[in-house]
């Protein structure tokens, strides 16, 4: 790889030392359109000669809004082997986010999947008045398609691109990436090549790929974490192939038979969940089997254990945990998860179900990866998110915060030269993250600095270890708990009601589409509290939730109540929630569901 400097060195690396008859693949219908090396290489060449016409200039931003999709790499590259700036925009940011980063950025031209983006961008184009053009990479009436946007490359244009490319430095900025954020409005990122390429490098030997392989893309492109990995399966030549959606996730992944897929903690979680619920609606013996199953399961280690847990595990393995493989499409070789906290019991069931799953850790600011687990057990420790990569430095600090630095931090955030400096001082970036390293270097993410309250008694309480074991239970779906500076804990639950409806239907409890009327249900109500009660035996006396409100409410990105990386908005929730918050302080009762 030492031939590439930036990012669109990538495309021609693969062309010319690991050529694919399947470089990038959607869904068309039930088959898959596909481009090859070449193909790829040459629509990336008239993208730029498209944005050349349409007078993009080295500097100008590029908006990019869609699900994943080849386009949205073909783009991607073409704007930046001329040295245009892409912006990529998460598709289910509401419309006040995406004019925030349309107006910051300025960007000249944009690009949309279909036409409800066409429709967002569009209702916002007064606050982006330097947005020139929108294309749409679906046929939607009265905008232009994307493929107008293309330009044939003859030898005059093919030199001027050349010209462009060459005048690209790696240490110039390579993109602006608006973080999610879970307070305010986001900040864009500024990464530049040698940023995202010096991560890319160092992550090569993560998971062993190479140009055999094949790997499914899920998670979205404008988050860093699967567009950093996107570009890693390039210049290892690896085929990559596009979830149509999380809805077709496992017909994907059946139908694809990937050796590696990215995953955020929430959808092993869903998958676990979807797992568990198919058991429930199973014979008693199969119901007893597979939980024998999973609690050997749960004692699973890395190191060897002794002869009769292995003669069970082989034993396990046969009656359910190759089914498991399968259901995966049977060629995984590593589940590389990151994004947000990954509980340690589901990643010791999975990876003893034979699916691997590497826990990494990361920040946009970063490019994204500080520190990962590797597929060889001896560089890998679940719990933890793994060593720092060789080419990042990391150190805690002495209030727990992590501090990294590395060739990978970001050049700042744009036209914020105040928070670029709150963040990354004393020549170390400032991650917001507590945590601490072990004897062998591995990396141990405990929470966010802010997130960490006291208790008006004066004890301590860490927000994520909580939340993280309640929604172990298939129906919870988000949980906030709070408490700073007051007497005990009290939590905010929003259940999970596709779940819900099917627990019902196996206990015979009505369903109501009114969802207030839905839970003030017994039986509803006494399950909650039996959740409640069996995991605040596993904490300690003062993050034990004393009171708890369950709430008809989903909690989205789109409703601004979540990050695309499927955080909690604290703050934003508090200010929603704040007079159920205040009802649950003044009660009297010890425990009462409120809806």
């Amino acid at each position: 790889m030492e031939q590439i400097e930036r990012l669109f060195d990538i495309v021609r690396h693969q062309e010319k030392h690991h050529p694919q008859d399947v470089a990038l693949a959607a869904r068309q219908g039930k088959d898959w359109r596909t481009l090859s090396s070449a193909d790829f290489q040459a629509r990336v060449d008239q993208v730029s000669a498209g944005l050349m016409h349409l007078d993009v200039e080295p500097g100008d931003k590029i908006a990019l809004m869609s699900h994943n999709r080849p386009e949205w790499n073909v783009v991607d590259l073409g704007a930046q082997q001329i040295g245009a700036i892409p912006v990529p925009i998460y598709p289910r940011f509401n419309a006040e986010t995406c004019s925030h980063i349309l107006s910051e950025s300025e960007a000249k031209i944009g690009f949309v999947e279909d036409g409800d983006d066409f429709e967002k961008i569009s209702a916002v184009r007064d606050a982006a008045p330097a947005l020139e053009n929108v294309f749409t990479f679906e046929a939607v009436d009265d905008a232009e398609s994307w493929m107008t946007a293309l330009a044939e490359v003859d030898q005059t244009m093919e030199a001027d691109i050349g010209a462009r490319r060459e005048a690209v430095q790696e240490d110039d900025l390579a993109t602006i990436i608006y973080t999610s954020g879970t307070t305010g409005q986001p900040k864009g990122v500024m990464l530049s090549h040698n940023n995202m390429v010096s991560n890319i490098k160092a992550s090569t030997d993560l998971v062993p790929l190479g140009d055999r392989h094949v790997a499914l893309s899920l998670l979205p492109l404008s988050h860093v974490f699967e567009r950093m990995v996107n570009y890693l399966y390039m210049a290892l030549g690896v085929s990559i192939y596009y979830a149509e959606s999380p809805r077709t996730f496992i017909d994907d992944v059946r139908d694809v038979q990937p050796h590696v897929l990215t995953v955020v903690p929430r959808l092993l979680e869903k998958v676990h969940e979807r797992i568990i619920s198919r058991v429930l609606d199973q014979p008693l013996p199969l119901r007893l089997i597979f939980f024998w199953a999973q609690n050997l399961a749960e004692d699973y280690d890395l190191e060897p254990k002794n002869w009769f847990y292995r003669q069970q595990h082989g034993v396990a393995d046969r009656l359910v945990f190759r089914q498991w493989r399968e259901a995966f499409g049977g060629n995984l070789l590593a589940l590389v998860s990151g994004g947000a906290p990954l509980n340690p019991r589901l990643a010791r069931i999975f990876t003893a179900a034979g699916l691997p799953v590497l826990e990494g850790y990361g920040l946009t600011e970063s490019s994204p990866v500080l520190a990962a687990n590797r597929c060889d057990p001896e560089y890998r420790r679940i719990g933890s998110v793994g060593q720092p990569l060789e080419n990042v430095q990391v150190r805690i600090a002495e209030d727990g915060e992590i501090l990294a630095r590395g060739p990978n931090v970001m050049l700042g955030y744009y036209e914020r030269p105040e928070a670029t400096e709150r963040v990354c001082r004393d020549g170390w970036l400032h991650t917001g993250d507590v945590g601490e390293l072990d004897e062998d270097g591995f990396l141990f993410v405990t929470d966010r600095v802010d997130n960490i309250f006291k208790t008006s008694v004066g004890e301590f309480v860490v927000p994520q270890r909580v939340e993280g074991l309640f929604k172990q239970s298939y129906l919870i779906d988000q949980i906030m708990i709070v408490g700073e500076d007051r007497k005990m804990v009290t939590a905010i639950i929003s259940p999970d009601f596709e779940n819900l409806e099917a627990w019902c239907a196996d206990h015979n409890v009505p369903w109501q589409e009114d969802r207030v009327e839905l839970l003030r249900q017994e039986e509803i109500q006494a399950r909650f509290e039996r959740i409640v009660e069996e995991r605040n035996r596993q904490l300690d006396a003062v993050e034990r939730i004393k009171r708890y409100t369950l709430v008809p409410d989903t909690w989205t990105v789109a409703g601004d109540e979540l990050t695309p990386t499927m955080k909690i908005k604290r703050h934003k929730l508090q200010e929603v929630y704040r007079e159920t918050i205040e009802q649950m302080y003044e009660q009297s009762e010890p425990t009462r569901i409120v809806t």
